[in-house]
């Protein structure tokens, strides 16, 4: 299993590797760090490796601060490829080493600890065919992950993440939780709209617990507040988790797109977030957070 991580020699840069190690860690997958850089610019070619680079000295510093970020235990690559833009530079990375995941970091000018979603990071999530890791800034934690949580959606595009969550907490032994978020101030009656969610949620519930081993831990929890930023903050965070989204329902098939829910939970959200294509098939060998 390969990861192809969005590598830049700055803090941007080292978020998107340390969350790539942890996503990694206990799962033995490969990093691949690409470094892209504009086809405009001088190129040489590196007999050693065979690779075509483009400005050198820019390329063998990310290359030796890239691979110095990732410890000794994670099987790691450096590439440098040329692409009109970096999100296509990391797409077809991903495409050509068949990878599992993109895995990118925040915008240097959002909070710390939130996420900022960039021109890479949209690029991605717009054009992306496998599952897309977003680092918050300043994400430094590099140990292998402690729990799954899934935002459990009802809309078109959410069985694919709901299998990706199952299978990924199944292979990783860590405990699942499936979260419905529920904001109040939206139309329908509160009541109804709490009641629906609850129930949608533990139905969810009883497929995993079906899947997952006998014993494996599963939750559900409903957070409900006037905004989806209230929702999130209702609930507890674990410093070594992420969340699973879904894509939206305006994606093409296996791409991505997040809607406005999902852009509404960016703002608030203090961990890391993979979202996953509309009718991804890749289950069986897909990112495993």
């Amino acid at each position: 299993m390969r990861y192809v991580v969005g590598y830049t020699p700055n803090e941007r840069g080292a978020d998107a590797v340390a969350l790539a190690t942890a996503l990694a860690r206990a799962q033995g997958a490969q990093l691949d760090l690409v470094f892209v850089v504009d086809k405009g610019l001088h190129v040489a070619q590196d007999v050693a490796s065979g690779h075509v680079l483009a400005n050198e000295k820019a390329v063998q510093d990310a290359q030796r601060e890239g691979l110095s970020r990732v410890p000794d235990d994670v099987p790691v690559e450096f590439h440098a490829r040329h692409a009109d833009s970096f999100a296509a530079g990391l797409i077809e990375a991903a495409v050509d080493n068949d990878a599992a995941l993109i895995v990118v970091g925040a915008a240097s000018n959002g909070l710390f600890k939130r996420h900022t979603v960039g021109s890479v990071a949209n690029g991605l999530l717009h054009a992306s065919p496998v599952p897309v890791a977003l680092a918050p800034r300043g994400y430094r934690r590099t140990e292998a992950i402690t729990r799954l949580t899934l935002a459990v959606g009802q809309r078109a595009g959410a069985e694919a993440a709901i299998d990706v969550a199952i299978g990924a907490a199944g292979r990783r032994s860590v405990p699942l939780r499936m979260v419905s978020l529920v904001e109040l101030d939206a139309e329908g009656d509160p009541g109804e709209v709490v009641n629906a969610a609850h129930i949608h949620a533990n139905t969810v519930l009883t497929e995993a617990s079906r899947r997952l081993p006998d014993g494996h831990k599963v939750t559900v929890e409903v957070a409900h507040g006037r905004t989806i930023e209230e929702c999130i903050d209702d609930l507890e965070w674990d410093d070594g988790e992420i969340l699973i989204v879904g894509s939206s329902r305006l994606a093409e098939k296996n791409k991505l797109f997040i809607g406005s829910t999902a852009n509404k939970v960016l703002r608030a959200l203090p961990v890391p977030m993979v979202v996953i294509p509309r009718e991804y098939e890749r289950v069986d060998t897909a990112m495993a957070p």
